[in-house]
Parts: structure tokens; sequence; C-alpha cells
């Protein structure tokens, strides 16, 4: 046999000792503070949890290239130690999900929207996979004392993190009351949220910290367990196909239920599995010798060697090649499986279920036999092995079994964008959890993307208390924000709304003087009202030098009674002496005293509304450039006052391509999409017209910098340009290729995911939303 086997085969050697209570099942001897847990006589054991990564929807070299890194990750296992990978399957708490996924009623009258919007998110929650999967891969080796385990914990978790690090999964160490709480949350179904524990307080108490997760009452019978009133059975995998697929793992944890699956590593030192390795080959052809000598012997010359005897011996050379040549390791694997139910038929059901999975892949699993108990301490991450089924696989044939499959993007209150199309889970994302919560919805016309954008609206201001401000340039958002109670600023040369360009707060320039920064915006300004031509250094010093007096008044009144308008800022240029000042007087005349005055106004409007649209499809040719200036300025203005009084912003522009045929405006957007963040707001930009977007070298770098992505049915080029930009998959890139409205990728931080969002028609959400003619209200 074996060294190492045999070693580790007489360290976990222990008496048996009848459990007495409930406690005694849990084999855990000791807790420290760091996470570490003593099972056993010398045995410490220490876990990490691990993030998922795309490996379904990956393309073929991806996932090969996936399959390499993970076998490396295999390969640099400690052979002193024993690993434990564990996919846990744990069920969402309805109440927690109700808690924090549900819009709580205000007694507003926009709760009808409340109600009907709640109804929907539930039946979407009943009809997805209420299933979390946690990923963890738990270490335990033998030590005199807990200094030395840590010593060695500290060295192979730093590795372990960085080889899942390569792979783009995150891998962290779990303190010790996250790894008692696996334990609870699977011992203690539908309890998830009464589990509170603190090691301190515990000892100060003098209570047994097993008191704190072990179920109610615990009954062993031959072939499955009973914990309180719930179910259970452990499977173990008896017989391995030789050829698996790689989405077995992914299979066989699809099921609806609470359950966990292990695989307990042994990895072999080489020179130990290639000196077996030879023994073995020397005694398969001792054997084939033999044979021919007693064939020779009866005179039959012409014999050929019977196939299991040549099979065995082609067999045996090819895994010692894989050994010597191909760089892999002998690792010995026990595979484990529990899973619980509410009744002793549902779980007969669930098992035929697992054996079925398991045959279709040619793989054989079996009930184990009264070792109910040892199988669930082996499954569960506790880092111990009572089960001895081991199997001989090297890492290539190990790496079969890999735990990855899709990344599921759920943080805690955000919002409910859609269904995951793999593993059917809804997608709820946060984006003032990401870095640059800046976002971008892209697609081709009817592809849904301000049915996306009025679903964010609409969830912002039902939820919370931030503000939202539109620039709709194609008149789609007003029923919507009328409904909601939100104010329409209709602006053009003959709208009786106006929206004062001089407009100025206290808190404009972000902690310095705000007259320099609204001087530089009149710059820009004078520069669009005067024809797109460069000024001279001449015309700025007088531009600013009348800024600064224009305002002077107002300043000196603490920014308090009327602002200036475009028409004091003229009469102060009139004021002047230099022939230029002159000049820039007559060129700004049209747009301060002539037919296009609109900008030149005092503020008529409410812009103190919770949410603002500004409908700017009237505004022409000549006053496009500078409406969006000056409603950009407005909108800074916005966001600078509400970051004083602690409020979040959030902007939406439609059609954000045409904001990048104007220089000026372009170049204003780009600081506002870099600035925003340090506000409190957040900006997204809504567009059908990827080519065209990307052509601005402006527009790339922001969608470059916008951490969530909202890509919907997309026209080829586009596509092409995107999948260069963001480095998307051919598989993934099937997910916005002719599909129907609302299916699409979802880009979350680094994850990307497909998903789809089906919104029931017969709801008064639905006509508000839709632009379909014919169904809006």
């Amino acid at each position: 046999m074996i060294k190492t086997l045999t070693n580790l085969l007489k360290q976990d050697k222990e008496k048996f000792v009848v459990p007495k209570g409930v406690q005694d099942c849990i084999p855990i001897t000791a807790i420290y503070d760091d996470g570490i847990f003593r099972v056993g006589k010398d045995k410490y054991s220490k876990s990490f949890k691990f993030t998922d990564i795309n490996f379904a929807v990956a393309s073929r070299e991806d996932k090969e290239a996936m399959f390499l890194e993970y076998s490396e990750l295999l390969n640099s296992l400690d052979s002193g130690a024993t690993t434990k990978l564990t996919i846990n399957n744990r069920r969402l708490n309805r109440l927690d999900f109700e808690k924090t996924i549900l819009i709580p009623e205000t007694g507003d009258e926009l709760d009808v929207y409340r109600e009907e919007y709640n109804k929907i998110l539930l039946d979407k929650a009943t009809g997805a996979n209420a299933i979390v999967q946690d990923k963890y891969v738990t270490i335990s080796i033998n030590k005199k004392s807990v200094e030395d385990a840590r010593t060695y914990f500290a060295r192979v978790g730093a590795d372990l993190i960085a080889h899942f690090a390569r792979l783009g999964s995150k891998c962290v160490e779990l303190e010790t009351d996250e790894r008692l709480r696996i334990v609870h949350d699977f011992f203690r179904v539908g309890e998830e949220t009464a589990y509170h524990f603190n090691i301190k307080e515990t000892r100060k108490k003098g209570h047994d910290f097993k008191d704190y997760v072990c179920p109610d009452t615990m009954e062993f019978e031959k072939d499955y367990f009973k914990m309180g009133n719930r179910y259970g059975r452990v499977l173990f995998l008896r017989e391995y196909a030789s050829y698996i697929k790689d989405s077995m793992v992914a299979e066989l944890t699809d099921l609806n239920r609470n359950l966990m699956m292990s695989i307990d590593i042994v990895p072999v030192p080489t020179d130990e599995a290639v000196r077996e390795a030879e023994s073995r080959l020397l005694g398969v052809e001792t054997n084939i010798t033999n044979w021919q000598r007693k064939q020779n012997q009866n005179n039959n010359f012409s014999a050929t060697v019977p196939y299991d005897m040549e099979q065995q011996k082609k067999e045996m050379k090819e895994f010692l090649d894989d050994l010597t040549t191909r760089d892999q390791r002998m690792m010995f694997a026990v595979l484990t499986m529990v899973h619980t139910a509410d009744s002793k038929e549902q779980l007969d059901n669930d098992t035929e279920a697992l054996l079925t999975t398991a045959r279709k892949h040619l793989c054989q699993f079996a009930v184990l036999k009264y070792q109910q108990m040892d199988g669930l301490n082996t499954t569960m991450p506790f880092g111990t092995r009572k089960i001895d089924a081991f199997r001989t696989l090297t890492t290539e044939s190990l790496a079969v079994f890999i735990p990855f499959r899709v990344q599921d993007i759920y943080h805690e209150n955000g919002i409910y964008y859609g269904q995951n199309v793999i593993s059917k889970n809804m997608i709820i994302a946060d984006r003032r959890q990401l870095l640059n919560g800046n976002s971008f919805i892209l697609g081709v016309s009817g592809g849904g993307k301000s049915f996306a954008a009025k679903g964010e609206i609409e969830n912002i201001i039902l939820s919370s208390n931030a503000d939202v401000i539109i620039i709709d340039p194609e008149r789609e958002y007003s029923q919507l924000v009328k409904a909601l109670g939100g104010e329409i600023i209709n602006i053009s040369a003959t709208s009786p709304s106006h929206i004062n360009a001089m407009d100025m707060n206290k808190e404009y320039g972000d902690g310095a003087n705000p007259v320099i920064l609204k001087s530089e915006f009149i710059m820009s300004l004078c520069e669009q009202l005067i024809g797109g031509t460069n000024l001279g250094a001449k015309q700025k010093s007088i531009i600013d030098r009348c800024t600064a007096s224009v305002y002077r008044d107002y300043q000196q009144r603490g920014y308090t009674g009327t602002v200036p308008t475009l028409q004091d800022f003229r009469a102060e240029l009139l004021n002047q002496d230099e022939p230029e000042a002159k000049e820039i007087a007559l060129a700004i005349e049209l747009f301060t005293h002539g037919s296009l005055n609109t900008f030149a106004k005092p503020t008529n409007v409410d812009t103190d509304n919770r949410l603002i649209c500004y409908d700017i499809l009237d505004l022409g040719k000549q006053l496009m450039p500078i409406g969006m200036l000056v409603v950009l300025d407005s909108i800074l203005n916005r966001i600078t006052q509400n970051r004083a009084k602690g409020k979040q912003t959030f902007i939406f522009i439609d059609e954000i391509y045409l904001l990048f045929q104007h220089e000026y405006s372009a170049n204003f957007l780009f600081t506002l999409w870099k600035r925003v963040r340090k506000y409190g707001a957040y900006a997204t930009g809504i567009t059908q017209n990827v080519d065209d977007l990307l052509q601005s070298h402006t527009a790339r770098t922001m969608l470059a910098n916008s951490e969530f992505l909202i890509m919907l049915n997309q026209a080829s080029t586009d596509r092409i340009e995107l999948a260069k930009l963001l480095n998307i998959s051919d598989l993934q890139l099937s997910y916005i290729t002719n599909v129907d409205a609302g299916h699409g990728l979802i880009k979350v931080g680094s994850s990307l995911v497909p998903f789809a969002n089906k919104f029931p028609k017969n709801t008064k959400l639905y006509k508000l939303m839709t632009t379909k003619p014919g169904e809006g209200v």
C-alpha cells in the first residue's frame, strides 16, 4: 500500500465513541478566533470561500484555459494535507428575501405601483431558483500544536488565494462565526435569521459553541438520517466512468434542494506515485510473460495475449506517462453528497433523481449503509474524512469535477434587472456598491432600452429618496414622469419654460470659489454662441472679468436674491472699453435679446422636484448645442446641491450620441462622468448607435470606465466592436444576437451574465413603460 495512504489512515484512526447527545455528532473538538477548528486529536482545519466564474458561457479556448489553470491549482495542493472542495446549495430564506428586496409602502399615492411591483417581484422569486450556491475549500493538516497549524495555513492560504485569483475567482478566509454559520444553516433550515454567535460572549458565559449550531434531534437509520423534522441521506460515488463530461458536477448540484457535495483530495508525492505505478506495470508484464510461457509449454506458439492483460498494460503505461512526462500528479479522491428534504417520500424521489443523473454520465452513486453519520461528517466542511472509498485519479481526471458554472449577481438592497438565463436565479444588482456606478444601456431600436431605463427609474423613485434627472430627446418618458409625480420641462425657443444659463449655488465649485468653475462654463457657452470658433486670450480674459463682476452682488448677498442672467452679462460686456467686448456682445445678441433668448431669462420651472425630465425634442438645430450645455450645467448644479444634503442623484441621458456630436457638450459630459461618483451621483447613457458612439474617443473611454452595462439585441457591426472592447466570447455574443426584447447580457463589475427580463403586460407599470404603439396608456 502507498505510504501516504498508510500514514493518513493511521493519523485518522480514532476510537469510536457512542454519541450521547446531538452535540457529539459534530466532530469539532475546539474552535479558535481566527477560523481554525480542531477536528480529532492533532488535526486542524481551515476553510476558504471562493466565488464562481463564468465557465458555462465561456468559449472553448477559454474553457480549456480555465481547465488547465484549475489543474495547476490541484497540482499545487500540498501532499501532506487533505483538501476538501465543497459545493453548498442553500435555500434563500423567504422572509430575509422579502425584507431585502421588496419595496416598503409609504402611504403616498405611489403605493398602487409599489404594491404591483412587489407582486411582480414575488412571482419572479417563486418561479426562480431560490437556491444560492456557495463554494468552499477546506484544508486539514496534522500538526503538533495550533501555532504550527497557523503558520502552515498562512503559507498555504496565500498560495491558494493566488491560484484562485488567476482563475478569476475571489477566495477569502472564513472566520469562526462564518464557518459555524454554514453548519447552523444546514442543520436548521428556515431558522437562518436566528443565528448569532459571538465567540467572546460564549467564552465568557462558558457555553458550548455546539449548542448554537446543532439540530434539536439526530436519528441515524441504516440508509438515511433525520435531523429535527427533516430527512437527509448521504451518497458516495462508487463507480467512475472512463470518460466524464465537465458538466457533471453542475448537473448534480442543480437540484433545487438543500444539499452539499464534497470532494476529498489526497495528493500523493510524485516519486511515491511513480514507484507504485512502475511496480504495478512490472506486475502486469510478469503476468503476461508467465501466460506466454504457459502457452509455449503447450506448444501454442501463435497465441495472442488476452485483451484484458493487453488493456491493463496499455492503461498502466499511459498512467506512468501521465506522471512522468505530462506533469500530472496522482491523487486519491472521495466524492460524497448529502441532500435533505421535508419528507421521506421527497427524499427518496430526490435520491432517485441524483442516481439517474450520475447514471446518465455512466457513473454510479450508492447510498452509504450504516455509515450515514460518518458520511455526513465527511461531506460537511469540517475538515474530517470518515469514508475511505478512495479512487485513484490523475490531476486531469480529477479536474473534470470542476466546481465552476456561472456567476450570479445578488447584491443586498439592489434592484431587480431580470433572471440569469443559466442558473435561473434573480439578478439583483446595486450600482452603488461598484467602484464606478455609471452605466450604459445599448441595443438596437425595439430591443428594450428605454423599457430597461424606465424600470430602473421607477424602482429608484419607489424604493429610495434619491433624485432622478432625465434628458429626453424623443419625448418617451413623459407618461411615466407624470404618473410618478415628476416635473417635465419642455425646452425650446417658443416654450414658456425657461432655464437660466447663469444659475449657480454656493456648492457649485466643489469647495473652491464657484465663480471660477462658472466662468469656464460661460467661456464654452460663448464659444458655442459665437459659432464654435476658439476664443482668443483677450476674449477669454474679458469673459472672465465680466463673469466675476456680474456675480459680485449675488455672492455678497450670500447666494440669495435674483440670479444674474445672460442679459446682465451682455450689459456688462457693453460697459467694457475693449472693442473685443463689443464683438462678443454683438455675437451673443441673438441669444440674449433676439428670438433664441430662452436661456437668457430667469428660471421659472420647479427644478426642486425629485423627478425631473428635460424634454429637448423641440430645441432645433441652432439651440441644440447650447441647450445641451445649459441642461448639463443645470444638472451639475442640482448634483452639488444634493451632495451638500447627503442625497443621491441618478441621471439618465437618452440617445446620448447626440451629446457627442458637439465638442463642448461631449467634453462637459466627460468631466461630469468622471466627477459625479464623488458627488454621490450615478449617470446612465442610453443609445442604439454603438458604432457611432465608439467613433468618439471620449465615448470609448466613458464606456470602458463604466462598471455597469446592459447590452440588449445588437446590430452585427456593433457586436464586433463590443466584443473587442469588452472581450466577449462567441458563446456570450449569441445572447445579444437576434434575441427578443428584454434579453441580453448584463455586466456588473467583472461579472458578465446572460439575462432575460419578461415583464407582465397586464400591469399598470407595463403600460407606463412600454413605447410600443397601441400598448401604452
